[in-house]
């Protein structure tokens, strides 16, 4: 692991079932789930690590701007 540490907004979801489905923006197809927001936040941090272990080294990330809500 890396001597500075990283941060990534995770976007979170019900699903019908009542699954937390997480989502990394800044990491295309960085998603994971869980029964509570704790366990999908353990299950998360795994699944950015994969991510990242995925990129190519010079690839930069995206910045991540926010979320807005929108009423219509």
């Amino acid at each position: 692991m890396s001597a500075s540490r990283r941060e990534f907004y995770v976007v979170i979801e019900r699903d019908e079932d009542g699954i937390y489905v997480g989502e990394v923006p800044q990491l295309p197809a960085c998603y994971s789930q869980g029964e509570t927001i704790d366990e999908l936040m353990t299950n998360i941090k795994e699944a950015i690590e994969l991510c990242l272990e995925d990129l190519a080294t010079d690839e930069k990330l995206p910045e991540f701007v926010g979320i807005q809500k929108v009423a219509i």
